[in-house]
Protein backbone atom coordinates (compact mmCIF):
# COMPACT_ATOMS: atom_id res chain seq x y z
CA UNK A 1 0.00 0.00 0.00
CA UNK A 2 1.47 3.50 -0.87
CA UNK A 3 2.34 5.36 2.24
CA UNK A 4 2.35 9.06 0.07
CA UNK A 5 -1.14 7.91 -1.83
CA UNK A 6 -2.77 7.47 1.82
CA UNK A 7 -1.68 10.05 3.23
CA UNK A 8 -2.94 12.35 0.59
CA UNK A 9 -6.55 10.72 0.64
CA UNK A 10 -6.70 10.90 4.28
CA UNK A 11 -5.73 14.86 3.38
CA UNK A 12 -8.36 14.81 0.84
CA UNK A 13 -10.95 12.72 3.11
CA UNK A 14 -10.64 14.84 6.38
CA UNK A 15 -12.11 17.97 4.25
CA UNK A 16 -14.20 16.12 1.69
CA UNK A 17 -15.45 13.39 3.50
CA UNK A 18 -17.28 11.42 0.64
CA UNK A 19 -18.02 7.77 -0.29
CA UNK A 20 -15.35 6.09 -2.92
CA UNK A 21 -18.31 6.13 -5.67
CA UNK A 22 -18.40 9.94 -5.10
CA UNK A 23 -14.28 9.99 -5.53
CA UNK A 24 -14.08 7.40 -8.18
CA UNK A 25 -14.08 9.97 -10.93
CA UNK A 26 -11.01 11.87 -9.15
CA UNK A 27 -9.09 8.50 -8.85
CA UNK A 28 -9.88 7.20 -12.21
CA UNK A 29 -7.83 10.74 -13.97
CA UNK A 30 -5.42 10.50 -10.86
CA UNK A 31 -5.04 7.47 -9.12
CA UNK A 32 -2.39 8.14 -7.13
CA UNK A 33 -3.85 11.56 -5.98
CA UNK A 34 -0.09 13.16 -7.37
CA UNK A 35 -1.39 16.00 -9.07
CA UNK A 36 -4.52 16.87 -7.18
CA UNK A 37 -2.53 19.78 -5.40
CA UNK A 38 -2.30 21.08 -8.95
CA UNK A 39 -5.30 20.84 -10.22
CA UNK A 40 -7.57 23.65 -11.41
CA UNK A 41 -10.84 24.48 -9.74
CA UNK A 42 -12.67 24.15 -13.20
CA UNK A 43 -11.14 20.93 -13.17
CA UNK A 44 -12.34 19.52 -9.64
CA UNK A 45 -15.44 20.58 -10.28
CA UNK A 46 -16.09 18.71 -13.35
CA UNK A 47 -14.41 15.31 -11.57
CA UNK A 48 -16.15 16.19 -8.76
CA UNK A 49 -19.53 17.26 -10.17
CA UNK A 50 -19.63 20.00 -7.50
CA UNK A 51 -19.93 24.00 -7.72
CA UNK A 52 -17.39 26.09 -8.71
CA UNK A 53 -17.07 27.79 -5.13
CA UNK A 54 -17.17 24.49 -3.42
CA UNK A 55 -14.10 23.58 -5.78
CA UNK A 56 -12.23 26.73 -5.26
CA UNK A 57 -12.46 26.09 -1.31
CA UNK A 58 -11.98 22.12 -1.09
CA UNK A 59 -8.75 23.40 -3.15
CA UNK A 60 -7.66 25.39 -0.50
CA UNK A 61 -8.91 23.33 2.36
CA UNK A 62 -7.04 20.34 1.03
CA UNK A 63 -3.93 22.07 0.46
CA UNK A 64 -3.97 23.03 4.16
CA UNK A 65 -4.92 19.42 4.87
CA UNK A 66 -1.60 18.16 3.65
CA UNK A 67 0.01 20.28 6.36
CA UNK A 68 -1.67 18.63 8.97
CA UNK A 69 -0.19 15.78 10.76
CA UNK A 70 -3.10 13.45 10.45
CA UNK A 71 -1.52 9.99 11.15
CA UNK A 72 0.36 10.78 14.01
CA UNK A 73 -2.91 12.38 15.24
CA UNK A 74 -5.13 9.20 14.49
CA UNK A 75 -2.58 7.38 16.13
CA UNK A 76 -2.35 9.47 19.33
CA UNK A 77 -6.26 8.98 19.78
CA UNK A 78 -6.21 5.70 18.74
CA UNK A 79 -7.84 5.59 15.33
CA UNK A 80 -7.14 2.84 12.88
CA UNK A 81 -7.46 5.04 8.97
CA UNK A 82 -8.52 1.90 6.99
CA UNK A 83 -8.32 3.21 3.16
CA UNK A 84 -10.61 1.05 0.60
CA UNK A 85 -6.76 -0.17 0.08
CA UNK A 86 -5.80 -1.25 3.17
CA UNK A 87 -5.11 -5.06 3.56
CA UNK A 88 -7.63 -4.63 6.96
CA UNK A 89 -10.56 -3.46 4.50
CA UNK A 90 -13.60 -6.06 4.37
CA UNK A 91 -13.93 -6.91 0.71
CA UNK A 92 -17.97 -7.45 1.28
CA UNK A 93 -18.17 -3.68 1.87
CA UNK A 94 -16.82 -3.30 -1.92
CA UNK A 95 -19.49 -4.97 -3.22
CA UNK A 96 -21.89 -1.82 -2.03
CA UNK A 97 -22.99 0.39 -4.74
CA UNK A 98 -21.07 3.55 -2.91
CA UNK A 99 -18.12 1.94 -0.83
CA UNK A 100 -16.92 3.83 2.31
CA UNK A 101 -13.83 5.33 0.88
CA UNK A 102 -11.98 5.29 4.29
CA UNK A 103 -13.23 3.96 7.60
CA UNK A 104 -12.16 4.87 10.86
CA UNK A 105 -11.48 2.49 13.84
CA UNK A 106 -10.87 2.09 17.24
CA UNK A 107 -10.66 -0.94 19.28
CA UNK A 108 -10.15 -4.93 17.75
CA UNK A 109 -9.58 -3.97 13.67
CA UNK A 110 -9.15 -7.97 13.54
CA UNK A 111 -12.77 -7.91 13.86
CA UNK A 112 -13.68 -7.17 10.06
CA UNK A 113 -11.49 -10.40 8.85
CA UNK A 114 -14.41 -12.72 11.30
CA UNK A 115 -16.31 -14.20 8.37
CA UNK A 116 -19.28 -14.70 10.71
CA UNK A 117 -20.93 -11.72 11.03
CA UNK A 118 -24.81 -10.85 11.86
CA UNK A 119 -26.44 -7.85 11.85
CA UNK A 120 -29.02 -7.57 14.62
CA UNK A 121 -30.90 -4.05 14.40
CA UNK A 122 -35.09 -2.83 15.36
CA UNK A 123 -36.58 0.26 16.79
CA UNK A 124 -34.54 2.98 18.88
CA UNK A 125 -38.33 2.77 20.48
CA UNK A 126 -37.65 -1.03 20.95
CA UNK A 127 -39.90 -2.57 23.77
CA UNK A 128 -39.22 -5.08 26.17
CA UNK A 129 -39.89 -7.44 23.63
CA UNK A 130 -36.48 -6.89 21.74
CA UNK A 131 -35.58 -7.41 24.88
CA UNK A 132 -36.71 -10.92 25.14
CA UNK A 133 -36.51 -11.58 21.63
CA UNK A 134 -32.51 -11.30 21.72
CA UNK A 135 -32.16 -13.50 24.59
CA UNK A 136 -33.13 -16.47 23.29
CA UNK A 137 -31.32 -15.59 19.41
CA UNK A 138 -28.06 -14.04 20.54
CA UNK A 139 -26.84 -17.05 23.07
CA UNK A 140 -26.75 -19.78 20.33
CA UNK A 141 -25.21 -17.10 17.65
CA UNK A 142 -22.62 -16.11 20.42
CA UNK A 143 -22.00 -19.72 21.54
CA UNK A 144 -20.90 -20.56 17.48
CA UNK A 145 -18.74 -17.36 17.10
CA UNK A 146 -20.82 -14.95 15.57
CA UNK A 147 -19.91 -11.04 16.00
CA UNK A 148 -23.10 -9.15 16.88
CA UNK A 149 -23.26 -5.87 14.03
CA UNK A 150 -25.39 -2.83 15.22
CA UNK A 151 -25.31 0.94 14.81
CA UNK A 152 -25.05 1.86 18.61
CA UNK A 153 -28.41 4.20 18.27
CA UNK A 154 -30.73 3.48 21.45
CA UNK A 155 -33.61 0.85 21.67
CA UNK A 156 -32.64 -2.18 19.85
CA UNK A 157 -28.98 -1.64 18.99
CA UNK A 158 -27.97 -1.23 22.50
CA UNK A 159 -29.46 -4.11 23.49
CA UNK A 160 -27.90 -6.20 20.38
CA UNK A 161 -24.39 -4.86 21.54
CA UNK A 162 -24.78 -4.99 25.20
CA UNK A 163 -25.91 -9.12 25.05
CA UNK A 164 -23.14 -9.57 23.19
CA UNK A 165 -21.16 -8.33 25.81
CA UNK A 166 -22.64 -9.58 28.59
CA UNK A 167 -22.47 -13.28 27.33
CA UNK A 168 -18.59 -12.59 26.61
CA UNK A 169 -19.09 -12.07 22.78
CA UNK A 170 -17.72 -9.47 20.17
CA UNK A 171 -19.14 -6.74 18.47
CA UNK A 172 -19.07 -4.12 16.24
CA UNK A 173 -20.59 -0.44 16.38
CA UNK A 174 -21.23 1.26 13.36
CA UNK A 175 -21.74 4.88 14.18
CA UNK A 176 -23.28 8.41 12.08
CA UNK A 177 -20.43 10.50 12.99
CA UNK A 178 -16.60 11.00 13.87
CA UNK A 179 -14.96 9.73 17.22
CA UNK A 180 -14.88 13.30 18.93
CA UNK A 181 -19.22 13.07 18.79
CA UNK A 182 -19.97 10.26 20.19
CA UNK A 183 -23.54 9.39 19.46
CA UNK A 184 -26.10 9.07 21.48
CA UNK A 185 -24.73 10.54 24.70
CA UNK A 186 -26.83 8.16 26.72
CA UNK A 187 -24.32 5.12 25.09
CA UNK A 188 -21.20 6.81 25.90
CA UNK A 189 -20.33 4.28 28.67
CA UNK A 190 -21.52 1.12 26.24
CA UNK A 191 -18.95 3.53 23.22
CA UNK A 192 -16.04 3.81 25.68
CA UNK A 193 -16.02 -0.13 26.67
CA UNK A 194 -16.89 -1.19 22.77
CA UNK A 195 -13.87 1.12 21.53
CA UNK A 196 -11.76 -0.90 24.33
CA UNK A 197 -12.79 -3.72 23.47
CA UNK A 198 -14.50 -4.79 20.61
CA UNK A 199 -14.76 -2.49 17.65
CA UNK A 200 -16.27 1.13 16.48
CA UNK A 201 -16.22 2.08 13.30
CA UNK A 202 -17.34 4.89 11.34
CA UNK A 203 -17.20 6.27 7.75
CA UNK A 204 -17.02 10.10 9.26
CA UNK A 205 -13.29 11.54 10.17
CA UNK A 206 -13.21 12.42 13.68
CA UNK A 207 -14.30 16.24 13.92
CA UNK A 208 -17.76 14.87 11.89
CA UNK A 209 -21.24 15.63 14.22
CA UNK A 210 -23.97 13.15 14.16
CA UNK A 211 -26.37 14.38 10.96
CA UNK A 212 -29.82 13.19 10.37
CA UNK A 213 -28.88 11.92 6.32
CA UNK A 214 -25.65 10.05 8.53
CA UNK A 215 -27.57 7.27 9.45
CA UNK A 216 -28.90 6.19 6.40
CA UNK A 217 -25.39 5.90 5.52
CA UNK A 218 -24.04 4.10 7.85
CA UNK A 219 -27.12 1.30 7.53
CA UNK A 220 -25.60 0.32 4.40
CA UNK A 221 -22.08 -0.44 6.22
CA UNK A 222 -23.94 -2.86 8.75
CA UNK A 223 -25.73 -4.47 6.09
CA UNK A 224 -22.07 -4.70 3.99
CA UNK A 225 -20.14 -6.09 6.54
CA UNK A 226 -23.00 -8.83 7.75
CA UNK A 227 -23.98 -12.09 6.67
CA UNK A 228 -27.46 -11.58 7.33
CA UNK A 229 -29.44 -8.94 9.27
CA UNK A 230 -32.09 -9.71 12.02
CA UNK A 231 -34.65 -7.50 12.59
CA UNK A 232 -36.46 -7.56 16.11
CA UNK A 233 -39.17 -4.71 16.40
CA UNK A 234 -39.44 -1.62 13.43
CA UNK A 235 -42.04 0.53 12.44
CA UNK A 236 -43.19 0.14 8.52
CA UNK A 237 -41.50 3.64 8.00
CA UNK A 238 -38.37 3.89 9.35
CA UNK A 239 -34.17 3.39 9.06
CA UNK A 240 -34.46 -0.16 10.25
CA UNK A 241 -36.30 -0.87 7.16
CA UNK A 242 -34.06 0.80 5.39
CA UNK A 243 -31.00 -1.26 6.33
CA UNK A 244 -32.92 -3.78 5.45
CA UNK A 245 -33.52 -2.48 1.53
CA UNK A 246 -29.25 -2.46 1.24
CA UNK A 247 -29.53 -5.63 2.16
CA UNK A 248 -31.93 -6.90 0.12
CA UNK A 249 -30.24 -5.24 -2.89
CA UNK A 250 -26.75 -7.44 -1.86
CA UNK A 251 -28.39 -11.16 -1.55
CA UNK A 252 -28.06 -10.59 2.39
CA UNK A 253 -30.28 -13.24 4.45
CA UNK A 254 -33.02 -11.36 6.19
CA UNK A 255 -34.51 -12.58 9.42
CA UNK A 256 -37.53 -11.03 11.35
CA UNK A 257 -39.15 -11.86 14.69
CA UNK A 258 -42.76 -11.95 14.72
CA UNK A 259 -44.44 -10.37 17.60
CA UNK A 260 -47.99 -9.17 18.71
CA UNK A 261 -50.26 -8.32 15.63
CA UNK A 262 -51.66 -5.59 17.78
CA UNK A 263 -47.93 -3.53 18.16
CA UNK A 264 -47.54 -0.96 15.64
CA UNK A 265 -43.63 -2.04 16.31
CA UNK A 266 -44.19 -5.52 14.69
CA UNK A 267 -45.46 -4.41 11.76
CA UNK A 268 -42.06 -3.77 10.20
CA UNK A 269 -41.40 -7.52 10.98
CA UNK A 270 -44.51 -8.89 10.14
CA UNK A 271 -44.25 -7.16 6.48
CA UNK A 272 -40.72 -8.45 5.94
CA UNK A 273 -42.18 -11.83 6.80
CA UNK A 274 -44.98 -11.26 3.89
CA UNK A 275 -42.31 -10.40 1.51
CA UNK A 276 -39.97 -13.41 1.93
CA UNK A 277 -38.15 -13.04 5.47
CA UNK A 278 -37.42 -15.91 7.43
CA UNK A 279 -39.43 -16.14 10.94
CA UNK A 280 -36.83 -16.68 13.51
CA UNK A 281 -37.68 -16.93 17.37
CA UNK A 282 -34.67 -18.33 18.58
CA UNK A 283 -30.76 -18.23 17.65
CA UNK A 284 -30.84 -21.90 16.32
CA UNK A 285 -33.24 -21.29 13.44
CA UNK A 286 -30.57 -18.28 12.46
CA UNK A 287 -27.96 -21.07 12.58
CA UNK A 288 -29.29 -24.07 10.76
CA UNK A 289 -30.40 -21.51 7.91
CA UNK A 290 -26.21 -21.16 7.86
CA UNK A 291 -25.73 -24.82 7.94
CA UNK A 292 -28.07 -25.60 5.23
CA UNK A 293 -26.58 -22.69 3.03
CA UNK A 294 -22.87 -24.51 4.01
CA UNK A 295 -24.39 -27.92 3.20
CA UNK A 296 -25.82 -27.06 -0.10
CA UNK A 297 -22.61 -25.50 -1.63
Amino acid sequence: MNKEFTERLLALHYVYPKSLKKLLPLLIQDPDLSTLEQKTSYELMMLLDIKMDQAAKLKTSYRQSLTFPLSETYAKHKILPISYQHPLYPGSLLELIDPPAVLYAKGDPSLLAEPKKIAIIGSRKASSYSQKAMQKIVPPLIENGFVIVSGLAKGADTMAHQIAIDLGGRTIAVTGSGFRHPYPKENIALNNIIEEKHLVLTEYPPYMEPRKWNFPMRNRIISGLSRGIIVTEALVKSGTLSTIEHALDHGKDVFAVPGDIGSLLSEGPHKLISEGAKPVWNGWQVLEEYQQMTAEK
